[in-house]
């Protein structure tokens, strides 16, 4: 009988170069067949290299049997294990003659083994094989038939030669050796020799090539002398496991034993017993396959920990979900050095809080976050499997473009569409994405979702469900604010959906999410009734529009959303006045956004339960006296027609009676609006004044940004202790800032940018007169008495300080016409400082004052165009911006810095003249004056 080794799925195929198998074995049965050679055959076979092996026991005939002549000339290369009889076998010796033939005619690789027989014996025919060569040449003399006599005498002549030559082959010898160990280093020789892992089925990787060399360069490094662990992250279906079997199929052969098991988190849970499963394939991966059954989890893992202690292994375990897994397929007692353990999760959390980071000796980690693909690689993707080449057909140039911009880069997506889409015409194509988004089954959903069903709490699938629905864009601290107000915990919550690749925060803090994800979340909400929206907790787009003019009832509500301008930019032509009423019975809504909605009716009828409140471009001159605002933590009126918000300076009978109306009788602790922390007043060109804050205790952030009308803000934001964060970017009429703004404790950002302070002096707050002038009555906090106070102040630009918290941490000046005599002499006290922008000013050389900020970490000065040198920025300093406009030339000549400076980041993106200087690091020369 002839035994073949089975081709497993992922195994090399010797046919696809033309060879039926990969080795051949030859030898003597007597001597090898039930130990070493049987070994070495279980082995090959259990590393997938296709082996033929001879199981007939009794040699038959003169001749070497013609399947044997077959196996080898199908055979890529050929192990003969040269035993003490080996010699004594004709066929074993017509075997030696054909194997040194064939790697004469075709690079048949050859390797010997000697074992335990000298090289020097077979090479010269002495002891076992001279005692074998001289019984064949007594049989050939006592042979009386010529013929037979004479074709006898010709195969000995080939037989010795044959001998010789392969005696002086490279070869392995089995003396002094463990047979275990021997055989190992034979498999790998075979891998290297044949290049055996060039012909694994490599998955398609189109765009990877970073991610490959990465780790690449991981599984290279041999500097740890423990184990390497590595965790690839990721979204589904971005790559995390096309990427690991790569890298794998290319570098396994390089360790003494290795197993890849894939979608470990889908085994465990189709199966009560899938982890025994998992432990076994493992256990059977790098270890001799056991025959035993075993029927406990922890006996699997101790078997496991005891394996991977002798060798040096690489185990790519894909899919984790849970620490669980990674507990019972790693253990706790430690790895052969410089064994790579590679791990792919969606979720980034859980490895390190696996067990062998509970151990003494801590392995290294590392990990690498897999990006989507960029345009280019995308369409390449999407084209090789829709049209089987790397540019779309004539025709379908605008139809893929619109794919490849549906995926967002997302390999999955691309595959199964460019599958989906072969073959398709170009009105096919170009319905296909719509249906795609009414489709809530699509294997792309399928496979997104389980990242949403791995999430580990009711609260971060609701936390995941708000975003997705309402708040993707938005500001992560405006997010946070709003949603803990309505019992949703997001500190760890926003942990959990990054760590599972269901939410990105880009660098200015804004929440995103990949579209595919995005629209997986609203499917899971569009779940709750698929052909009511209205009964759906979470209302957006459309169908907002759609149940607010059919007057439906939408008592599940917790969100809704309507952004009338979105829709006619959408080109989707309707006209909505909404009517109050139609939000009287929604008693569970705690989010909502009507922007450019005409609505009618009392503002009474709004639910009392909202937190958030959006309403862009609202229509009326101020907020109205009936609106519910009393559990309000962010009011939003950007772009609205609202000309002033809590005070009017110039009516006091008027203004009194509005407060009374607006905070009524209530003590101070039930203000109505003592909940709201975010007040944004955005781009609201009509307003002249904003004042009340002594009713605004807990405000937080107040953004004002391109009120272009605003004239003054009253003294009385000094009660608003718990201010953050504060955006007056572009308030170009804004002659002054109330001093006050120096008392403030908490203000960690001051944006000031486009407000043409002009000549204004910068200064720290001055605790001592602004003492001064409450004991003189000025009424900096007195709301009637405030445009005395105003007057008070001289109106002269030149004149008027801006006083600055000394509890900065982000500082921006920009374009406001600043000179460097604008800044006062000492910023020391603005002691937290970290991040100041000072870009486009008028500045010559940095201010003295911004030498002394002792914890300056970022500077900015882009397109300051007069300035002439920059000398001695602060040592803390870690990023300096000088980029400019190519329209304008710079002056810039010099740049000094403290020689005990540490490494900065520096950018200009403008060509450096031959004659600039820097000075403390390196400068810059013509050739001529070196």
């Amino acid at each position: 009988m002839v035994v073949l080794s089975e081709l497993s799925e992922g195994s090399s195929s010797s046919s696809t170069h033309g060879h039926r198998y990969d080795i051949f074995l030859s030898f003597r049965g007597v001597d090898t067949r039930h130990g070493f050679t049987n070994h070495l055959y279980n082995t090959l076979m259990h590393a997938n290299i296709t082996t033929f092996l001879d199981d007939e026991e009794i040699e038959t005939g003169e001749d070497l049997k013609p399947e044997l002549e077959s196996a080898i000339k199908s055979s890529r290369a050929s192990v003969i294990v040269l035993s003490k009889n080996y010699a004594t076998s004709t066929w074993c010796l017509d075997e030696l003659v054909l194997i040194l033939e064939q790697r004469m005619k075709s690079n048949h690789v050859v390797i010997p083994i000697f074992y335990h027989v000298e090289p020097t014996h077979v090479r010269k025919q002495t002891s076992s094989f001279g005692d074998a060569m001289e019984k064949h040449r007594q049989r050939m003399e006592a042979e009386t038939d010529a013929n037979k006599r004479s074709k006898l005498a010709q195969k000995i002549e080939k037989w010795n030669k044959a001998l010789t030559e392969v005696a002086d082959l490279k070869g392995k010898d089995v003396k002094d050796r463990l047979e275990v160990e021997f055989i190992d280093e034979i498999v790998k020789n075979i891998f290297r020799r044949l290049h055996i892992s060039s012909r694994f089925p490599l998955p398609q990787l189109i765009g990877m090539e970073d991610s490959i060399n990465f780790v690449t360069s991981w599984l290279k490094d041999a500097s740890s002398h423990t184990i390497d662990i590595l965790t690839i992250l990721g979204m589904g279906g971005i790559g995390k496991t096309s990427l690991a079997k790569y890298v794998y199929a290319l570098h396994s052969h390089e360790f003494d034993t290795s197993s890849f098991v894939e979608d470990i988190n889908r085994k465990c849970d189709e199966k009560s017993n899938g982890m025994l499963d998992v432990q076994k394939q493992l256990y059977n991966d790098i270890s001799k396959p056991s025959s035993l059954q075993v029927l406990d989890g922890s006996i699997y893992t101790s078997m496991i920990e005891n394996a991977v202690a002798r060798k040096k292994v690489f185990l790519v375990l894909d899919d984790i979900g849970s620490i669980d897994q990674l507990d019972k397929l790693l253990g706790s007692k430690g790895f052969h050095p410089g064994s790579k353990i590679l791990i792919t999760t969606k979720d980034a959390w859980l490895t390190q809080s696996s067990s062998p980071f509970k151990t003494n000796i801590k392995p290294k980690y590392a990990e690498h976050k897999v990006k989507g693909l960029s345009t280019i690689d995308s369409q390449k993707l999407l084209c090789f499997h829709a049209f089987m080449s790397n540019d779309p057909k004539a025709g379908y140039e605008d139809v893929s473009r619109k794919l490849v911009k549906y995926c967002e880069g997302h390999p999955m997506a691309l595959k199964i569409l460019g599958r989906s889409l072969h073959n398709r015409d170009v009105t096919y194509w170009d319905g296909y994405i719509d249906r795609l988004k009414k489709e809530n089954y699509s294997p792309i959903n399928t496979v997104l979702r389980m990242s949403f069903d791995s999430l580990p709490s009711e609260n971060d699938k609701e936390l995941f469900k708000h975003i997705a629905c309402i708040f993707v864009g938005m500001d992560r601290y405006v997010t946070v604010t709003i949603l803990e107000a309505c019992d949703v915990e997001t500190r760890s919550g926003i942990t959990n959906l990054i760590d599972r690749g269901l939410l990105s925060i880009r660098w200015n803090k804004e929440l995103t999410m990949h579209q595919l994800v995005q629209e997986m979340g609203r499917f899971v909400v569009r779940e709750e009734s698929l052909y009511n929206p209205w009964e759906r907790s979470r209302i957006w787009g459309h169908e907002s529009f759609r149940a607010l003019k059919q007057k439906k009832k939408m008592e599940n509500a917790l969100g809704l959303t309507l952004d009338m301008g979105m829709l006619e930019k959408e080109k989707l032509h309707g006209s909505l006045e909404l009517k109050t009423d139609a939000l009287s019975k929604m008693d569970r809504l705690m989010l909502l956004q009507l922007n450019y909605v005409q609505i009618t009716g009392s503002y009474k009828n709004f639910p009392e339960e909202l937190r958030w409140l959006c309403m862009h471009g609202f229509p009326l001159k101020s907020i109205p006296l009936d609106l519910p605002v009393e559990n309000l933590v962010a009011l939003d009126m950007s772009y609205s027609n609202i000309e002033s918000f809590g005070i009017f300076y110039s009516y006091p009978q008027r203004l009194h009676k509005r407060l009374k109306q607006l905070i009524g009788s209530c003590s101070k602790d039930k203000r109505l609006l003592g909940s709201l922390k975010i007040l944004n007043l955005s781009f609201c060109e009509q307003i002249r004044s904003l004042g009340g804050f002594d009713h605004l205790p807990k405000l937080e952030r107040l953004i004002l940004k391109g009120c272009i009308g605003l004239l003054e803000i009253c003294e009385s934001i000094e009660q608003c202790h718990e201010l953050v964060h504060i955006d007056l970017s572009y308030c170009k009429k804004l002659e002054k800032l109330p001093r006050s703004l120096g008392m403030l404790k908490k203000v960690r950002t001051l944006l000031l940018n486009g407000c043409f302070f002009g000549e204004s002096q910068i200064k720290i707050r001055d605790m001592d007169s602004l003492e001064m002038l409450k004991a003189n009555h000025i009424g900096i906090s007195s709301i009637t008495s405030s445009s005395t106070f105003f007057k008070a102040i001289p109106r002269d630009p030149k004149l008027f300080s801006i006083f600055l918290p000394r509890s900065l941490v982000c500082l921006s000046l920009a374009n406001n016409n600043l000179s460097t005599e604008s800044f006062t002499i000492d910023f020391s006290s603005l002691y937290l400082l970290k991040l100041l922008v000072l870009d486009g000013n008028p500045i010559v050389s940095l201010p003295d004052c911004v030498r002394s900020l002792p914890r300056l970490e970022t500077l900015s000065m882009v397109n300051c165009t007069m300035l002439a040198s920059l000398e001695y920025p602060p040592h803390t300093l870690k990023y300096l911006n000088l980029n400019h406009n190519s329209d304008y030339k710079t002056l810039l000549r010099k740049v000094v810095f403290d020689p005990q400076m540490s490494p900065l980041e520096f950018f200009m993106n403008w060509k450096i003249p031959s004659s600039f200087e820097f000075e403390g690091v390196i400068k810059i020369q013509p050739m001529a004056g070196v």
